[in-house]
């Protein structure tokens, strides 16, 4: 091998590396590219939580990925209507005791048999709840890979 082709084998195989590391965190839907944010990612073989992210690090929203939830929304508690991975969904309010003027949202989406994806965010206002919703509603499930364990 020349001495030009080793930094270019050694550049392709760092490429190779990092792409295999970002295929192995599909267990969190796909954001979509102009959101500004990132996933955190943390579970083991049940269960997967993706935290969105902002630059700051504050959380935008949240999705756990498993077999079952145990979030029931109660229809006294529907609010928006929204789309999610292609299916109709209702937003359902809920409360943080120790932070009242926190607006917060919660939803379910099925994922196949025996998965769901339990959907959560908490904002300050009605602006950032909207454009949280509006980012959720163009999540891409597609792609996730989701252990049945």
């Amino acid at each position: 091998m020349t001495k030009l082709l080793r930094p270019l084998v050694g550049c392709a195989l760092a490429c190779a590396a990092m792409t295999v590391s970002a295929q192995g965190a599909a267990a969190c839907p796909q954001l979509p590219a102009d959101a500004g944010l990132s996933w955190e990612q943390r579970g083991n073989n049940a269960f997967v939580i993706c935290s969105a992210v902002t630059a700051d690090g504050s959380e935008a929203f949240g999705v756990s990925l498993s077999a079952s939830s145990p979030f029931q929304g109660r229809r006294a508690n529907r609010e928006e209507r929204g789309t999610v991975a292609g299916q109709d969904i209702h937003w359902y309010r809920a409360e943080v005791a120790t932070q009242p003027d926190i607006l917060v949202r919660e939803t379910l989406v099925e994922r196949g048999r025996n998965r769901v994806a339990h959907i959560w965010m908490r904002t300050p206002s009605e602006e950032a709840l909207l454009e949280r919703m509006l980012l959720v509603e163009r999540l891409d499930f597609d792609d996730m890979r989701v252990s049945s364990n």
